[in-house]
This record gives structure tokens, C-alpha cells and sequence, in this order.
């Protein structure tokens, strides 16, 4: 294998999907000894020092703020270009530091393939941005349209950019830590923690903001049935520009945890008896397959990647997005039944025991050496 340059406009110690899912690349390809440059925006979090990444100062995106628009240095960026030599530029995002991946992919002749981590025009619609859409489509097609390859998490993302006519698309699924995320025993851990008495915990992990449909999740928490409320404890995590008018309409029986990450995030899922997640924006749906192999059965909107994760009524339930009874009635349906439960827990646990990091990366690299081996015969044809 041969050398890669990564540009993207989130990397860790950022908390989002796009973030994680990159750096799980990087020591996957630190464990192959490939080497790699990664061109990313200063982190708002604790910054990683390490040498093959190269960070710039950036300010956040308005839409996505943990994506950061990146102020590359392009004569700094050329020169590490020049010295490193790539023979591959794979471009995570389309903003600033994915401009510069893609500028520089043309002017030194260096392949690009890229990946799409994040439908932006499904997020207009809940900024009342719905008249950008053409725009944002219109450009989207530009920053693309050279990429030897553009790698989607989902089938349901696929088939979507195809409609929009993209070409050389292909999946590249995520995968599961199912060592860190698997079954265990935290439910008492979990009540002491957080204080919680009721027999029931009902958790909902991500960002806390407009775009994850978190209006839904409110009407929901509020509609119970008496029977199921005075059952039930809803633990919230996460953070963001949504989380302190949740907190002024929350029930009596909702806690706030904050961001969590390793074994405590671990633990809430494997404590918890429901996961439920109404965004309809995801192109894959990390935190659905955490819950998976955690045994914790999903309810979660019809709709985007997370559609080829749960199995409705296999290892959860698929609900019309924003109808909140039926969010409902899937929630007391689970609540009253045990058995289900543990049954849709096990089918879940057993589906992400299939979905390992390093075949999904194994399958990656293949398609890295195709388009190189594809763009040096035909230097050479």
C-alpha cells in the first residue's frame, strides 16, 4: 500500500460521527504501517499532537459546527504535499480544507476519491434554509464530479446521490468496536449514578440540535401513556444549541448526562432498556449500532442509513418519522414485553458482531489500490 493525505474539516478529538469514523481510519492504518497525512482544523477539544497531522486555524460552520471551516496556509500545505508525495487524496468534507485537498489533487496530479459523511440538505430544512437546496446541490455536483470514487455509509445514501446524478459512487460501511460496546450489567450503575428510580431507562445519544429531530423526541417524552411514564426515566447525552430549551420543557423523569464517551458511554447504553432516536437525517447512524451491540433493542425513524441498521421488528422498531404515537406505541410495546426485549437485544448484539472495523477497512484499501493502479495505467497506457 502506498501513501495517503486525508483532508477533512473535523478530525479527532472532535466528538461527531465524521471525526471518529476518520481517526478509527488512521490507527487502522498506523496498525498496517500505510502512511498517511491528515490536513485538519484546530480542535475546539483538547488537540491531539501527533505527527502525521497537520492542524489550522479555523472557525466553526454555521450549519455544522462541529465540522470547522478550516484557514488552510497553502504554501505550508503544497510544501508537505511535495515532500510527503502522496499517491492518494481522499477528502472527507466539502468545505475549506476539502477545497484545498481538492485544489491541490489537480495542480500536483495526485487521484482523489472521497467520502459523504453528511446530508446538509436534509439540515436546511430544519434552519428554514429549504430555498439554498438548488445551490447547495449545484455544488455538491462541482466539488465531486472529479473524485475517482465517492464513498457512502448506506444504501439509502447511494441510491439518494444517484437520483441527484453522481457517478462512481460505492458503500463503505461503519463498523463496531463490539469489545467496547457489547452487553453487560450497568443498569444498577447507571440508576445510582444518575439517580434513577424508575424500572425502566429510555436513553437518547447525540448531538442536541435542530437537524436530529429533537422536537420529536420532546413530543414524545411528554405523550407516554400514564402507565409507561410513571415506569420510565429518560437519560439524554449529548450537548448542543437545542439542549437548554429541552431542559426548560423536560418531564420530571429526564436527567441530562452531558457528553460521554468510553466506558461510561458504554455503560449507558448496556444500562439501558430502549434506545430511542428519531433523527431522520443520518447517513449511517453510529450511536444506533453502539446500542445494537450494546443488546439494547432501537426505535428510531424510517428514514436515511439508519434504515439499513435497525430491522424493524427484528432488533427494533422503524417508526414514520415524527409520528410521535407511533414512537409510542413502539416504546410501551417493548416497556410491557420482556421478552421482546431480550429477543430484538440479542438479534441487535448478534447483527453488529458481523460489522468489524477491519473487514469494512481491509475493503477500503482494495478500493484505494484500484483507483491508483487504475490512474498509473493510464500514465503509462
Amino acid at each position: 500500500m502506498k501513501k495517503i493525505a486525508i483532508f477533512t474539516d473535523t478530525f479527532a478529538p472532535d466528538v461527531n460521527g465524521v471525526a471518529r469514523t476518520l481517526k478509527r481510519l488512521t490507527d487502522y492504518l498506523d496498525s498496517k504501517g500505510i502512511e498517511y497525512r491528515v490536513f485538519a482544523p484546530e480542535s475546539t477539544n483538547k488537540p491531539l499532537f501527533e505527527q502525521q497531522i497537520l492542524r489550522f486555524t479555523s472557525l466553526p460552520f454555521f450549519l455544522y459546527p462541529d465540522c470547522r471551516m478550516g484557514l488552510p496556509n497553502l504554501p505550508s500545505i503544497k510544501s508537505e504535499l511535495q515532500k510527503f508525495k502522496p499517491d492518494l487524496i481522499h477528502i472527507a468534507t466539502p468545505f475549506n480544507l476539502g477545497l484545498t485537498g481538492l485544489h491541490f489533487s489537480k495542480k500536483l496530479n495526485i487521484p482523489v476519491v472521497g467520502s459523504y459523511h453528511t446530508d446538509f440538505d436534509q439540515y436546511l430544512d430544519f434552519y428554514d434554509l429549504q430555498f439554498l437546496s438548488k445551490l447547495l446541490w449545484k455544488y455538491m455536483h462541482w466539488f465531486h464530479r472529479s473524485f475517482k470514487r465517492i464513498f457512502v455509509p448506506s444504501k439509502e445514501t447511494l441510491n439518494q446521490l444517484k437520483k441527484h446524478g453522481f457517478l462512481h459512487l460505492s458503500i463503505w460501511p461503519r463498523g463496531i468496536d463490539c469489545n467496547q460496546f457489547q452487553p453487560k450489567d450497568t443498569k444498577s450503575l447507571i440508576s445510582q449514578k444518575y439517580h434513577i428510580n424508575a424500572p425502566y431507562i429510555l436513553t437518547y445519544v447525540g448531538r442536541l440540535a435542530p437537524e436530529k429531530d429533537v422536537k420529536t423526541l420532546m413530543k414524545i417524552t411528554h405523550s407516554l401513556p400514564n402507565s409507561i411514564q410513571s415506569k420510565v426515566h429518560w437519560l439524554i447525552v449529548g450537548d448542543g444549541p437545542s439542549k437548554e430549551e429541552m431542559m426548560k420543557d423536560a418531564p420530571a423523569n429526564m436527567t441530562f448526562a452531558g457528553f460521554l464517551n468510553g466506558e461510561e458511554l458504554a455503560n449507558v447504553y448496556s444500562g439501558s432498556d430502549v434506545f430511542v432516536f428519531p433523527s431522520t437525517t443520518e447517513t449511517f447512524g453510529n450511536v444506533v449500532l453502539e446500542a445494537l451491540a450494546s443488546g439494547t433493542p432501537v426505535i428510531a425513524a424510517n428514514a436515511g442509513g439508519v434504515k439499513s441498521i435497525v430491522r424493524h421488528e427484528t432488533n427494533g422498531f422503524l417508526c414514520t418519522p415524527a409520528e410521535v404515537d407511533e414512537f409510542c406505541v413502539a416504546i410501551s410495546t417493548l416497556i410491557n414485553n420482556e421478552q421482546l426485549r431480550y429477543k430484538m437485544g440479542t438479534a441487535g448484539r448478534d447483527y453488529a458482531l458481523t460489522q468489524s472495523w477491519e473487514v469494512i477497512f481491509d475493503e477500503l484499501l482494495l478500493q484505494y489500490d484500484d483507483v491508483i493502479h487504475s490512474e498509473e495505467a493510464m500514465k503509462y497506457a
